[in-house]
């Protein structure tokens, strides 16, 4: 901030208002809140933006709404409802009419409506694109013109193939000739497929889909009514787990907010998940005498809602959450979705107007106790929402400079130079070899020559490209798109293509990630120089998962027993990383890793809940004992997966392992397992920052 000029003596001045910077830090509201000193008269709007930027960037969003709608006006940060019939009054039947979709919507409804109003349900004809349309869609679209019909093409980025032909028919409109009531309505996903012209001469509509679980349930509950509710053989039980599904349907949608937090892969669950596990709910109600909790949990949990979940911890997440919403203890009035009772079931006397009274009296903005999340959730969600929104205005900065400061070039040759010399050149692979040839008693010589060539294979990259980048900059060689594209990253502090292509997984802006590169190497060359570390820096690792295969496989040869009967026991170690002097006779001890959505309790030595505005904390030091036919405890222990990156999902890679999961661990807590699934606790070798 202070490379700034009129924050020059911000880092210094800081200092002497410690206790007026923490009440910001701690304020409920820190983006309202009154800088200390002159710098409070000295800033305007924007520039106090930036000092909330440093101090809770979670806030930063509500800041910009504030800015907006001092600047400009309140309406600008409000939703604004599509008024078909204003935008159908500024439409020319040479004028198409596109609905921008986002997920979760279909306008399709309130066109349909929108056309009763107009007299116009029966001249409307509509057709969902997709392969083979396009021909029904140009004579359907030949026809309406002539007879001054209205033609709605549906998903127009699921037939890009035909994209070409919609914008000749609709450049070759003659006004002219064209019947005055001819209208042309589309609806798209964005795509780079559709046709800029179509979208620069035509009205555009955004429809947004409900958020919360509130509006969710609206949405549900408008589509029931009391005759539905009393139509199973089991009413009261009929209403009671309808409401309870309708919450748990809402509640893994909304989840999907918090980012990784929530589930690993954001999925679309869609009204028909939910519309399929009702009328199933009401044909096994009627079916059966008991209620079979077993099929309905499997069928929700499995198939309609499990048919979408491809990553095993979101199964369990999911499983785990349906829990919650799908059992006898669930048929009770008196039964609290969240602690704090705001979520509960009704009387069964309820009938469909009490059901719509008291779902409009739920709060707007979901508190994160009904998701089984800690309170920090909203400042995870808040900081992925602030951070997608600056990322996103970094990369519509204009690529000119103006005259003042360093131009562009510049910038990018410093950064460049900046980083050359910072980056150590690559390992001679030879003289590893020898000092630690292949053995059959010690694995880890061949996880470190591995390590070794893997990242000189990054390293010849990164050197590579910037001696070629600072040749084209002098234009001494050619500028390739990919030279051009990896200049641009160094421009916005992003980690270029060319080498997270061949880098291991990383969420760290450029800056962050060079001095990563340069720690891990610092790593590899501790143990090349001085011999296998006392505790292995496992954030340190290209491959971790050969680390962790090698330290069984040196188990298995000592003990000459099968590698494949022997897994994992895990201790969490009370003696810090200087205490431990000696590698442990079997396993190892590792180190670096982070906690997410709890936080290590150092005197109870379990899982703790994690403290207020502390969204990661430090792992202690853990030892892997490697034990043959070992049976897992089945309480006492939280079952912990560790990722490589906040990001969590991974794709299969070659090897059989996934890009990002790197192994499960035990960690001791005296909470049942469900309590932490719920709050998504888990491991990770490195940070985004």
């Amino acid at each position: 901030l202070q490379a700034l000029p009129t924050f020059a003596q911000f880092a210094e001045d800081f200092s002497n208002h410690l206790d007026a910077f923490k009440g910001m830090f701690d304020s409920v509201e820190p983006h309202r809140h009154d800088l200390p000193g002159a710098w409070n008269t000295d800033l305007d709007k924007f520039q106090k933006m930036l000092v909330c930027k440093c101090l809770r960037s979670d806030k930063i969003t509500n800041a910009m709404q504030d800015y907006v709608a001092d600047m400009l006006g309140q309406r600008f940060i409000e939703p604004q409802t599509a008024d078909l019939s204003v935008t159908y009054k500024d439409s020319s039947p040479t004028t198409p009419l596109i609905f921008v979709l986002s997920t979760g919507t279909d306008p399709a409804a309130d066109l349909y409506k929108f056309a009763e109003e107009m007299r116009f349900a029966k001249k409307l004809n509509s057709i969902s694109l997709g392969q083979g349309q396009g021909p029904r869609a140009e004579a359907m679209m030949r026809s309406a013109m002539e007879r001054g019909k209205w033609v709605f093409f549906q998903n127009c980025h699921l037939s890009p193939s035909w994209m070409p032909t919609l914008e000749r028919l609709i450049e070759n409109i003659d006004a002219d000739k064209v019947h005055r009531d001819f209208r042309l309505w589309l609806t798209s996903m964005p795509s780079p497929k559709f046709p800029v012209p179509i979208l620069q001469n035509s009205s555009k509509m955004t429809v947004e889909p409900p958020r919360g679980i509130k509006a969710n349930l609206l949405k549900s509950y408008i589509g029931y009514n009391d005759d539905f509710l009393s139509s199973c053989t089991k009413p009261e039980t009929f209403k009671f787990l309808l409401f309870s599904l309708s919450v748990f349907h809402g509640a893994v949608i909304e989840r999907r907010k918090f980012g990784a937090l929530g589930f690993n892969i954001p999925y679309e669950f869609t009204d028909g998940d939910l519309r399929i596990c009702v009328s199933q709910l009401k044909m096994f109600l009627d079916e059966y005498k008991e209620i079979p909790f077993k099929v309905l949990t499997y069928t929700a949990g499995h198939i309609n809602y499990g048919g979408r979940v491809t990553d095993d911890w979101d199964r369990r997440t999911m499983m785990n959450i349906l829990q919650d919403f799908y059992g006898n203890k669930v048929l009770s009035e008196t039964h609290l979705f969240s602690p704090s009772g705001v979520y509960h079931q009704l009387s069964e006397e309820a009938d469909h107007s009490t059901y719509m009274a008291y779902i409009k009296s739920l709060p707007i903005n979901d508190p994160t106790e009904i998701f089984g999340l800690h309170d920090n959730a909203n400042i995870t969600f808040a900081q992925n929402e602030t951070f997608d929104i600056l990322t996103d205005l970094v990369s519509m900065q204009p690529k000119t400079s103006s005259s003042t400061g360093k131009s562009r070039e510049e910038v990018m040759e410093d950064t460049a130079r900046g980083i050359l010399e910072k980056v150590p050149p690559p390992v001679p692979v030879g003289p590893v070899m020898e000092k630690y040839p292949v053995m059959y008693e010690e694995s880890m010589n061949t996880v470190v020559v591995q390590e070794v060539i893997r990242y000189n294979r990054l390293l010849n990259t990164v050197r590579q490209t910037l001696n070629d980048l600072l040749k084209a900059l002098k234009g001494l060689v050619v500028m390739s798109g990919e030279l051009e594209g990896m200049a641009n990253s160094l421009y916005i502090n992003q980690v270029p293509t060319m080498w997270a292509g061949k880098a291991y997984p990383s969420l760290k802006p450029l800056a962050s990630w060079v001095v990563d590169l340069v720690t891990r190497m610092e790593f590899v060359h501790e143990w090349i120089d001085h011999g296998i570390p006392t505790i292995f820096w496992i954030s340190g690792f290209f491959f971790p998962q050969a680390f962790l295969t090698g330290t069984l496989q040196n188990y298995a040869r000592s003990q000459v027993i099968s590698i494949d009967t022997i897994t994992f026991d895990f201790q969490v170690m009370r003696e810090s990383i200087r205490e431990l002097k000696e590698r442990p006779q079997h396993g190892v001890y590792i180190r670096g890793l982070f906690l997410e959505g709890a936080r290590w309790d150092p005197i109870g030595f379990q899982l703790g809940e994690s403290n207020p505005k502390e969204l990661y904390t430090d792992m202690p030091v853990m030892w892997l004992k490697p034990m043959p036919n070992r049976k897992a405890p089945t309480s006492g222990i939280y079952l912990c997966p560790v990722y490589k990156t906040l990001q969590r999902a991974g794709t299969l890679s070659t090897t059989g392992h996934s890009t990002n999961y790197v192994v499960a661990v035990e960690i001791p807590t005296d909470k049942e397992q469900f309590h932490w699934i719920k709050r998504g606790v888990a491991l990770f070798c490195a940070l985004n920052y």
